[in-house]
């Protein structure tokens, strides 16, 4: 019977042991997975969005190379027979289904059939694919601020430590030179006396008559004894020659980051606007969590007159009436006048709307964001929720962007399926 040889890679990485392993794993679906987290953008609730993803594999691409043992040796074998049929008979085709499979699956639309095999991505990978090639653009790094992280560095050696710290090949580096410094001279004299001692013996005629030849040989080999002696006193390896490595705290600077996100909550807005709106904006809110430590969000919703909200009520709360977009530019330049002045902060904001504005007050934000807004940050994307035609603010906006594309973008959205795409139109990587 033949037999099958499976390589298990079992190689400790901490205390996850098949990190290695599961790592190499997502780099070869990297286009499975993705394509189920693009699914899974525009089927599931954007609230629902930090949670993982099951991940299916179709069977054409799970096949996995194995070793097989050759044949070999004297083999023998036994075929089964049949009494109906002999070599060269003619088959007919069997008729009503007889010969037809008996499966109960149904045919895949595209062709592809999807094997049983299965397998969960955690939170954090279905992020990772989900911001994958995305990032904020014009990051500049200003007055670095707020440092609350600390990072441990390199920085040389010390006698004293932790044996967890303790640098093995310089301790014994270490060790050799002071054994060398220590007994060099002894040494070399015990090198003289082992050279007279083997003349003596070759050569056993005295130069002295005081002395004879065995009596000479006796004092030098009790020479030698007592200075091997001597040598076998010093230590391998001593307290003094321990090297610990040592790690110094650094603090490890994060940019200071704030988004201002902007929602028209009027009348115009429907549920299904505000319901898209609130979804783009987590979006953007997961995104900002992942690329920084520390980010401060603002959260400004407006209908005839703006406010500053938390998240709870940015997203939840209703408002009815008409729509002065000014207010919330307004507001959003007061703030960062008062808390988030331009030469220590990174500015991003982001607004959605479905374009309905009071047609005076059009002009107005677009002399707000050109003239005070726009210098001051680093990127201002606008978001139209309609399937309908563009009115005034889009026109103003469009003016916007002609003159200044690299910290201004828009786009539409007509429905949930767009946010992602758009999303990453928005906020895609830029070359250097």
């Amino acid at each position: 019977m033949g037999m099958r040889t499976h390589i298990v890679d079992r190689r400790l990485n901490g205390k996850n042991k098949s990190a290695v392993n599961r790592e190499r794993f997502l780099r070869r679906y990297r286009k499975h997975i993705k394509r189920a987290v693009s699914d899974a953008v525009q089927r599931r609730s954007i609230t629902d969005i930090e949670r993982g993803e099951d991940v299916s594999i179709p069977s054409r691409d799970i096949d996995e190379p194995v070793f097989h043992h050759g044949r070999g040796g004297h083999r023998e074998m036994v075929h089964p027979g049949n009494k109906e049929f002999v070599t060269g008979d003619e088959l007919d085709k069997p008729q009503g289904g007889e010969g037809e499979g008996q499966g109960s699956g149904q045919a895949s639309p595209d062709g592809e059939g999807m094997d049983d095999f299965a397998f969960q991505i955690t939170q954090e990978e279905f992020l990772d694919f989900l911001f994958d090639d995305l990032e904020l653009p014009n990051l500049a790094r200003k007055k670095l601020k707020d440092t609350e992280t600390f990072h441990y560095e390199r920085s040389g050696f010390t006698t004293q430590g932790i044996p967890a710290k303790l640098d093995v090949l310089r301790s014994l580096r270490g060790a050799h030179a002071r054994r060398l410094s220590l007994s060099g001279k002894r040494r070399r004299r015990l090198r003289d006396m082992e050279a007279q001692l083997a003349e003596l013996k070759a050569h056993p005629e005295s130069d002295d008559p005081a002395f004879s030849p065995s009596e000479q040989i006796a004092e030098l080999e009790e020479k030698i004894a007592e200075l091997k002696q001597n040598l076998k006193r010093v230590p391998f390896l001593d307290e003094i020659d321990l090297r610990y490595r040592q790690h110094v705290k650094r603090p490890r600077p994060a940019t200071s980051a704030v988004m201002f996100c902007l929602m028209d909550v009027s009348g115009s807005m429907t549920q299904g606007h505000k319901d898209i709106a609130k979804r783009f904006f987590i979006l953007l809110y997961l995104f900002l969590k992942k690329n920084y430590k520390k980010i401060d969000v603002v959260f400004i919703r407006h209908h005839t007159s703006a406010k500053e909200v938390d998240e709870e009520e940015f997203f939840y709360s209703r408002e009815t009436g008409g729509t002065i977009v000014s207010s919330a530019l307004k507001l959003m330049k007061q703030i960062i006048d008062e808390r988030y002045p331009p030469s220590e902060w990174n500015i991003y904001a982001a607004q959605a709307s479905d374009g309905d504005n009071w047609n005076d007050d059009s002009p107005i934000c677009g002399k707000i964001l050109g003239e005070y807004l726009l210098p001051m940050i680093q990127y201002y994307a606008y978001v139209e929720i309609t399937p309908q035609d563009h009115q005034m603010l889009w026109y103003e906006y469009e003016k916007l962007m002609e003159q200044d594309p690299d910290s201004f973008a828009m786009e539409q959205i007509t429905d949930a399926a767009d946010i992602y795409p758009v999303f990453r139109q928005l906020f895609e990587r830029k070359a250097a």
